[in-house]
């Protein structure tokens, strides 16, 4: 079994500043750093790291030697990576002094993907796969649509919000990771357990992960919900913290733990996460996550 990641791949410029711009306001950064990232490398290496096989499965475009280099470093199989004409997908992102950001996104060659890239990579697939998709990327429906035809089981992370999000085939998702701002857009309503009730109703076999910042995370499969808190730690950069729990979460999930089991393992790797700067290398080994475990480093967790 293994997980194939249609992944997007970006070139992160960080900037560091004091708080974020204003509209029509200037300042300068107090640093800038320049990382690999972009939800689908993030998600591939955090399921890698967690000991999941995953294949990625993307375009290359310019500059973008650096991001191949760094899921063949953090044991992502790239055989799926095929050249393309066109700019790497790349990203401006500010971090400010509490280590939250704001981020602006281009697309670039994630954009480019046509029918012929996914089925070909499809070919390499069997039924007991994964596929996972972000919203970064252009021809999600299809690669849904494509891989649930195939009797593959689909993770769809729908970050960032557009105006095709609402047309999907949500239907053919077996897991559905989202915020309270993508929950919000897809139902209409702003509270959790309304947002998770609306999406059961409207989707019943989908199991649904909601994340809620400071208050935690519920899942919903089956009509259950699972509830996690959080640890309360400082916090350095927040960028790659939802693409690890993410990968952490799939991996745990496929490797057959229970609902809690999977969310206090996806949990205990973001919170590592957000000690650390950048977005692929803040994310830990699933050593690392375990000894957190073992040793409960973060002591007594906070429910919402």
């Amino acid at each position: 079994m293994k997980l194939v990641n249609f992944g997007s791949m970006n070139i992160d410029n960080t900037y560091r500043v004091e708080e974020f711009l204003r509209p029509g306001e200037t300042k300068s950064a107090l640093r800038l750093d320049v990382y690999c990232g972009g939800k689908g490398l993030n998600q591939s290496i955090a399921a890698a790291k967690a000991g999941c096989t995953v294949w990625h499965a993307a375009l290359l475009g310019q500059g973008a030697k650096m991001l191949k280099d760094k899921l063949d470093e953090n044991g992502v199989d790239t055989h799926l990576l095929k050249p393309a004409e066109g700019k790497s997908g790349h990203t401006v992102i500010q971090v400010d002094a509490h280590g939250q950001n704001c981020i602006l996104l281009y697309g670039g060659v994630n954009k480019q993907l046509t029918k012929d890239f996914v089925d070909e990579a499809l070919q390499a697939c069997s039924a007991e796969d994964v596929v996972l998709v972000q919203n970064e990327t252009n021809m999600v429906a299809y690669i849904i649509e494509k891989a649930s035809s195939m009797g593959m089981r689909v993770a769809f992370n729908a970050s960032p919000i557009t105006e095709e999000l609402l047309g999907y085939p949500f239907d053919k998702v077996t897991w559905l990771f989202i915020n309270e701002v993508e929950g919000a857009c897809l139902t209409g309503s702003e509270d959790a357990d309304e947002i998770l009730a609306i999406l059961g109703k409207r989707y019943p076999q989908c199991r649904i992960l909601l994340t809620l910042g400071k208050h935690g995370a519920v899942y919903q499969a089956d009509g259950k919900m699972t509830r996690i808190g959080i640890f309360p730690v400082p916090v350095v950069d927040t960028t790659s913290a939802g693409d690890t729990f993410t990968g952490y979460f799939l991996q745990a999930m496929m490797d057959g733990l229970s609902p809690y089991d999977c969310l206090l393992r996806a949990t205990v790797a973001s919170t590592l996460c957000v000690q650390r700067p950048g977005a692929a290398d803040s994310i830990p080994l699933r050593d690392e996550v375990e000894k957190a475990m073992e040793q409960k480093t973060f002591g007594q967790m906070v429910l919402a």
